[in-house]
């Protein structure tokens, strides 16, 4: 899937992250293991940053590489937070999901693997995507 951007300067390589599933139940909350390892999901409107108006970026909460920004965050009525565009081409990866009997993009963090939420064609311009991310694989930091 074709991500668009608007910034033109060249990303450095991520740094893949590894872990043993024993390190990351270690380092992740009972919720965001469910949510990043097992591709859980949170219920709608319970997430601590769905109504998150505050400037900054959002990073993975599992290995903190930068995710989304808040400038590029929009109010989707899902109940998840949704943003429009990654901080960068490379931040995330899409995956298909045919889980659930449903046919759906997953995304992930490009540096850890972990499962953020998924991605869906009915965005606002410019892009037109919508990152529909569980909060609990998220970490905030106001600007």
């Amino acid at each position: 899937m074709a991500q668009q951007t608007t910034d033109t300067t060249p990303a450095a390589p991520r740094q893949k992250v590894h872990k043993t599933e024993a390190e990351w139940r270690e380092l992740l909350t009972p919720e965001q293991f469910h949510v990043m390892r097992e591709k859980g999901t949170e219920p709608p409107f319970t997430g601590a940053l769905v109504n998150n108006h505050a400037d900054g970026l959002y990073h993975c909460a599992a290995c903190q590489a930068p995710l989304f920004t808040s400038d590029k965050k929009f109010d989707s009525g899902s109940g998840w937070p949704s943003f429009w565009l990654p901080v960068s081409p490379d931040a995330v990866e899409a995956h298909e999901d045919n889980a659930l009997g449903m046919r759906r993009v997953e995304v992930t963090c490009a540096s850890c693997g972990a499962h953020l939420g998924h991605v869906f064609p009915d965005g606002p311009r410019p892009t037109g995507m919508r990152y529909c991310v569980n909060s609990a694989s998220l970490a905030f930091e106001k600007k």
